[in-house]
């Protein structure tokens, strides 16, 4: 009999579908926005301004306890183990919100797309809704489809608008990542066939009690860690880890930096969504087993970031390898919660690189996008150039543009007071007590990476102005109001981080809880 049997799914419908509702506005936006094309822009905007109006919603209706809430709960297939399985915690909530965010930033820092605008904006907006459903689907079959849908439009829109090389970038990239989507796919069909489920819920619940690699193993033999190597490489792809990471730089760089935005801000969390989501709570014993080696791939994705992104001259590039360290860093802590912690300072270690990690994706995608939204604007002003040799003294002709770029890449840095430097704080202070030598290696990228953003400093704004930028135009005012909200909520979370981890922490308790190592 399959295990299934074993429990029964009930249908949950109470309430308002507010899940369902902030997946299916952006389809309505895009297919909107497809129609009447003169308009795309502010259709657009209008669309990911109630996005985050919904996200905003869904993140003050979330459970205290730290459980999944606003579920969502319906038959679709029953005999293929298929159900409509929606519901957030903490952690998805938080990548709504995020994802509403850098969408909203991308539209408005793609004001000058005239080539197709009605597909372009259609297509961003259908990548928003791709997001949207990864973070909120509960269910592999629902989950892997939104999943699939965001690489669609991502591929068209480096395809289609990107820069000189966009052809081979935009390959690359759909190449690797539908690699990984392979290789999860796979593995998540071994399992059903063994459980006749996909529920990600009652996965994790058979696989914290053992029975799930018992079933495996009485179906289909003992392949668990393969099954288990194959869904770690569908996300390390996505994250990117080291060295699935090569397809990242070429895409970042060629893709408009509107684009690039969503790539860093909002795709990559969706790999360590996914760890944290699906790999951990149903893999988390044969993970375990594989620690030393995912610690070591984590420590090379943050020392060979940085040394990558100082070795560059592009700033689209050193930005593009400076988000493969940061990104880095929660991989490290992602890694280390698979190390045996006993007593209460061992579990209030691995809370605190939890913490971290979570605090770390919201606040990388917050900065990196922010990054690129600057960079777009230095482009727009220079002809395209963004070659860390092609300027020098701009903070005297355009002193906002220096100061409030200055505070996203002091965020980027870690500058103690902004929002950057809690998430790493925390996953330091967490790492450090399960695994000392990750963490102390891995401080070298720290201190890379702090010589990489102040030589961005030195070179772009510090110096002598040269005579083609002595007119350089800074920030007009509608510029500087769409940046004063983000660089706002930089600041906001670097002295009050609470309201973040405040709303977390449950969720946190909640997963340590129910893993199994």
């Amino acid at each position: 009999m399959s295990p299934i049997a074993a429990g029964t799914m009930i249908a949950s419908g109470a309430g308002f579908p507010w899940l369902t509702v902030i997946t299916v506005l952006p389809l309505v936006g895009a297919a909107l926005a497809l129609l009447i094309g003169k308009h795309a822009r502010g259709i657009a905007l209008f669309t990911t301004l109630i996005g985050l109006a919904l996200s905003l919603i869904v993140w003050i209706h979330l459970p205290a306890n730290g459980s999944i809430g606003l579920v969502e709960l319906h038959p679709w297939a029953p005999s293929l183990g298929i159900e409509y399985h929606l519901g957030v915690d903490g952690l998805g909530a938080l990548m709504l919100v995020l994802s509403a965010i850098v969408t909203l930033m991308s539209v408005d820092a793609a004001h000058r797309v005239h080539h197709m605008p009605g597909l372009y904006y259609g297509l961003v907006l259908m990548l928003q809704c791709g997001l949207f459903g990864s973070f909120t689907a509960l269910n592999f079959f629902h989950w892997f489809l939104f999943w699939e849908l965001s690489l669609i439009p991502a591929f068209f829109l480096i395809k289609l608008w990107g820069g000189p090389k966009r052809g081979r970038a935009a390959t690359q990239f759909f190449i690797y990542t539908m690699a990984g989507s392979v290789a999860l796919l796979v593995a998540f069909l071994a399992i059903f066939l063994c459980t006749g489920t996909m529920d990600f819920e009652m996965l994790a619940a058979w696989a914290s009690s053992g029975e799930l690699t018992r079933f495996v193993t009485l179906h289909i033999g003992p392949v668990m860690p393969w099954l288990a190597i194959g869904v770690l490489a569908g996300f390390a792809v996505k994250v990117p880890l080291f060295p699935f990471h090569t397809w990242l730089p070429d895409a970042y760089a060629e893709a408009p930096s509107p684009v690039t935005m969503l790539l860093t801000g909002a795709m990559s969390k969706m790999g360590v969504y996914g760890l944290l989501r699906i790999a951990l709570p149903i893999f988390g014993a044969q993970i375990a087993a594989l620690r030393t080696l995912l610690l070591v791939l984590a420590v090379a994705t943050v020392v060979l970031g940085a040394w990558a992104a100082a070795a560059q001259k592009d700033l689209k590039r050193v930005f593009a390898y400076s988000s493969v360290n940061h990104l880095g860093y929660c991989l490290l802590g992602i890694f280390a919660l698979a190390i045996p912690a006993g007593g209460a300072a061992g579990q209030a270690s691995q809370a605190a690189a939890l913490n971290g990690v979570i605090f770390q994706m919201f606040s990388h995608g917050l900065t990196a996008a922010a990054l690129f939204w600057f960079l777009a604007m230095i482009q727009m002003r220079t002809g395209g150039l963004r070659g860390t040799d092609d300027f020098g003294g701009l903070r005297k002709p355009a002193p906002i543009l220096a100061g409030l770029m200055g505070i996203a890449l002091f965020s980027s840095l870690g500058l103690p007071g902004l929002n950057g430097f809690v998430g790493e704080f925390l996953i330091f202070r967490g790492v450090f007590p399960l695994s000392w030598i990750s963490a102390t290696v891995s401080v070298l990228g720290l201190l890379v990476t702090a010589a990489v953003i102040l030589t961005v400093i030195q070179k772009v704004f510090s110096g002598p102005v040269p005579e083609r930028w002595q007119a350089f135009p800074d920030l007009h005012a509608s510029e500087w109001l769409a940046l004063a909200p983000v660089i706002g909520l930089m600041l906001l979370l670097g002295l009050v981080p609470q309201l973040i981890l405040g709303a977390v922490n449950p969720t946190v308790i909640n997963l340590l809880g129910h893993w199994r190592f």
